[in-house]
């Protein structure tokens, strides 16, 4: 069975995706970036972005009924290779180990924004 999750409280974009969708005990979160609860772009420096966006998918993780700690794999994407060393550094104080299993994209936005994730994480029992 395939739930889509939505919700007025959850960070949301006014593009035409699903914040998430269950398969299962799976939760597949679409990218989550710097923005308000409105879906306007915050423009901030890189840290300020990666945080604003892991708090996001934090939110819509918690809607579902699961937490950071339950993400098994991140897809993360830096606007420019510069990023990559703060990124390495905040990356471990967002995540707690066992660390899920990641992929970092560098050059893979495009506009304003400095960093997006997106995830899967688990719901229910482990």
């Amino acid at each position: 069975m395939i739930k889509h999750h939505t919700d007025p409280s959850m960070p949301h974009s006014h593009l035409p995706f699903s914040p998430a969708v269950q398969v299962g005990n799976l939760l597949f979160v679409s990218g989550q970036a710097s923005v308000d609860p409105t879906g306007q772009i915050v423009d901030d420096d890189f840290e300020g972005e990666m945080r604003r966006a892991v708090g996001n998918l934090e939110a819509i993780l918690k809607h579902c009924g699961s937490g950071l700690d339950r993400v098994v794999k991140t897809q993360n994407y830096l606007a420019d290779p510069k990023y990559r060393d703060q990124y390495n550094l905040l990356y471990p104080q967002l995540f707690r180990q066992p660390f899920p299993a990641r992929t970092t994209v560098t050059k893979g936005l495009s506009g304003t924004l400095k960093y997006e994730i997106d995830c899967i994480a688990v719901v229910g029992e482990q």
